[in-house]
């Protein structure tokens, strides 16, 4: 076994990128069209929720951040997948599977905290109209944000800290294509229940919890909509809510796929899939969604875009 800082000599050997069959360029080409795909779109919400002032309000100051998550995350995994498929060996040093696992447990821990918020922000908005400016203020929007930024982080340390302490055993191959905590977890040569404990108690509090509390703001969300009385009324009311919506779903459905199946034998392709929906596909049709289902955003992109192009057009 590898122990103390005989794990720093460590490389890791990556055995999803065998789903691939050859050429390996091909997919180069897909997953670097993704990525660049992900930073553009981000990128431009991000920009223009920063620059235009008709979006200097709550719920696009929250879009923000989540733009920035996602470009985030996104680079934390996808440059390095990009190296090794063109490389002969799908490698990683174990102090950067380290850097992997901290910035990915972070920025994910932030985003399901942060998706959250949006939820609270939309339940205001859409329940308590009249004491919006009170609640969700500009104070309180960026309390909300730096206590998910700090919450993530420190969670991430934990984390990072109880892997970087485990003696790995012979065999240092990963049926993945990036570092994650359950991934080392099985290469340990230890018992490794408390990192096991530690890990359901933070999904338990980070990535339940937090759905919970979505699950909640809607149900109050759809009766509050339900009780309006026109359709244009209750129209404007569920637009402004579902493109959080989407996100939300395709968030959470590809966690789940990708964290929570069962732990019995399955082929690599399967891991392979989800690594693939989970980092390069869902931050990708985050700035689609919130682009093609919310006017206000539409509207900014043609100001910033082209000043001179009337709004409404």
């Amino acid at each position: 076994m590898l122990m103390g800082n005989q794990s720093a000599d460590t490389e890791f050997v990556f055995l999803g990128f065998s789903s691939f069959p050859e050429p390996h360029s091909l997919f180069f080409l897909l997953f670097l069209t993704m990525y660049i795909t992900t930073v553009l779109g981000n990128g431009l919400i991000l920009a223009t929720a920063w620059l235009d002032s008709g979006l200097h309000m709550p719920m696009y100051y929250f879009i923000r951040h989540l733009s920035f998550l996602d470009i985030c995350y996104t680079s934390v995994t996808l440059p390095h997948m990009l190296r090794n498929l063109m490389a002969e060996t799908k490698t990683i040093s174990f102090h950067g599977c380290l850097i992997q696992i901290y910035f990915l447990v972070a920025f994910v821990g932030i985003e399901c905290l942060l998706l959250a918020v949006m939820a609270y922000d939309r339940y205001v908005a859409i329940c308590h109209p009249l004491s919006y400016s009170l609640f969700m203020n500009r104070k309180v929007c960026t309390q909300l944000v730096a206590a998910s930024w700090a919450c993530g982080l420190l969670n991430s340390i934990m984390h990072t800290t109880m892997t970087a302490l485990l003696p790995f055993c012979a065999s240092r191959s990963l049926d993945h294509l990036f570092c994650d905590v359950p991934q080392l977890l099985k290469l340990a040569c230890m018992d490794t229940f408390p990192n096991q404990m530690t890990l359901l108690v933070v999904t338990l509090l980070l990535g339940v919890s937090p759905f919970l509390c979505i699950l909640v703001s809607y149900v109050h969300i759809v009766a509050a909509i339900l009780r309006i009385r026109t359709t244009h009324g209750r129209h404007k009311a569920f637009s402004t809510c579902a493109s959080h919506l989407i996100v939300v779903t395709l968030f959470y459905t590809t966690c789940m796929f990708n964290y929570n199946r069962p732990s019995s034998k399955h082929p690599v392709y399967i891991d392979t899939l989800a690594s693939v929906l989970y980092n390069a596909v869902t931050p990708m049709l985050n700035p689609i969604i919130y682009c093609l289902r919310n006017k206000e955003m539409k509207d900014a992109l043609k100001r910033v875009l082209n000043p001179k192009v009337p709004s409404s057009l």
